[in-house]
């Protein structure tokens, strides 16, 4: 019997820092030990004012089917939450909440796309972007972007791309994989274009240097999407949320009716928690990530690996390893197997970071220096780096 892949299904390419983590787990079961520093996934346990009020909602039997859009209430948490911080006021009516900011990118794409419309993204960028526009039958059109910007769009060059078929443009700011910010004057540029600007803002809250900025305090007719799973240390809780222009809410409202029904019940209560109860824990977390942010650099220093713009925020250093190596996906493996340090590959996040390595501060200052040895003397073995 054939069974038959789809064409759409078939354009899905893999995402290799999964891949690199998966082989790392491979090692593990044959008893190696592996760092990794090759995802972006908070080490900090999730602030216990999160926890327990998951647990008080269980006990209460918030376990069924909730608003489509969301509890009202966490809607609510949220609005009031980008006013606090941006001065910004939101609708709650225009605020769709569901299981991650991945889903949510795909329903909105679902929305703005039909065949061979576009959508501008910069490159490099992170890596899952491209594959949720084309599965949505749209075209990622990329901009190469300049290392001294921090891989991050010019408006004149956004601009210079835009066309009939553009439906957005998709920006990212603290940035993955390069954790740099946008500058303001470019995203208020940005935001005069004749097109949506689709602003992933998944990493506010781990800003170290320099202003973290809305978009919606220089538009009202953006997409952002936003969550708990990075400022948070939420990532296995599932929790996102949209916030789109009063014209698309209905559309998106009945695609999320129909495909996710709805957020889990009892983890909205927690993010409830998390944005009323948290701060502190917030603050605690971004203070620890900018000390391995300072540490992680001079260690890449020692290393003879470039970082041209240093991190401004989320949690990933790009550094140049072109001088070694300029296919970053067989380096990762490389590094993998000889010294069990889990990388991502440059090529991940588009031709325009290929060479580089992508380095996770997610993981403690003990295990940052402990890869960092592993590669060092790796390093020295192969000659890559000096022996004095």
């Amino acid at each position: 019997m054939h069974i038959n892949i789809s064409r759409r299904a078939k354009q899905v390419t893999p995402f290799l820092a999964m891949e690199l983590m998966e082989r790392a787990k491979e090692l593990e079961a044959q008893g190696r030990e592996v760092i990794y520093l090759c995802l972006g996934e908070p080490d900090f346990p999730t602030p216990e004012p999160v926890v327990e009020a998951a647990i008080a909602s269980m006990k209460q039997g918030h376990t069924s089917y909730t608003h489509s859009l969301g509890h009202r209430e966490i809607r609510e948490e949220i609005a009031a939450f980008y006013w606090r911080r941006y001065g910004v006021t939101v609708n709650p009516g225009q605020i769709l909440v569901s299981s991650g900011t991945s889903p949510l990118m795909l329903l909105l794409f679902a929305s703005i796309l039909d065949d061979g419309d576009e959508i501008i993204l910069a490159d490099p960028s992170y890596a899952c972007y491209p594959n949720f526009i084309r599965f949505m039958g749209g075209i990622p059109r990329f901009l190469r972007t300049r290392v001294e910007d921090g891989f991050q769009p010019r408006p004149e060059e956004v601009q210079a791309l835009v066309s009939p078929r553009t439906r957005g443009v998709l920006i990212n700011s603290p940035s993955n994989p390069a954790g740099s910010l946008m500058p303001v004057p470019w995203l208020e540029a940005l935001s005069r274009l004749p097109v949506p600007l689709i602003a992933d803002e998944i990493y506010h809250g781990l800003t170290y240097e320099g202003e973290e900025r809305s978009v919606l305090e220089f538009t009202s007719e953006a997409f952002v999407l936003g969550g708990f799973s990075k400022a948070y240390a939420m990532t296995g809780w599932r929790l996102g949320y949209l916030i789109a222009p009063k014209a698309c809410m209905r559309t998106l409202q009945s695609l999320h009716q129909n495909f996710l029904i709805s957020a889990n019940n009892f983890v909205q209560h927690a993010g409830i928690a998390a944005l009323r109860e948290c701060d502190a824990d917030v603050a605690r977390m971004r203070h620890a990530y900018d000390e391995r942010r300072h540490h992680l650099l001079a260690r890449l220093e020692r290393l003879g690996l470039n970082v041209a713009k240093k991190p401004a925020g989320a949690f990933y250093i790009l550094a140049d390893a072109r001088h070694i190596q300029g296919d970053s996906l067989a380096l990762a493996y490389d590094l993998l197997e000889a010294t069990g340090v889990a990388l991502t590959p440059g090529i991940d996040f588009g031709e325009g970071a290929e060479g580089y390595l992508r380095f996770s501060y997610a993981n403690s200052i003990a295990q940052i220096d402990a890869a960092c040895d592993r590669l060092e003397d790796y390093f020295r073995s192969r000659g890559w780096l000096s022996l004095g």
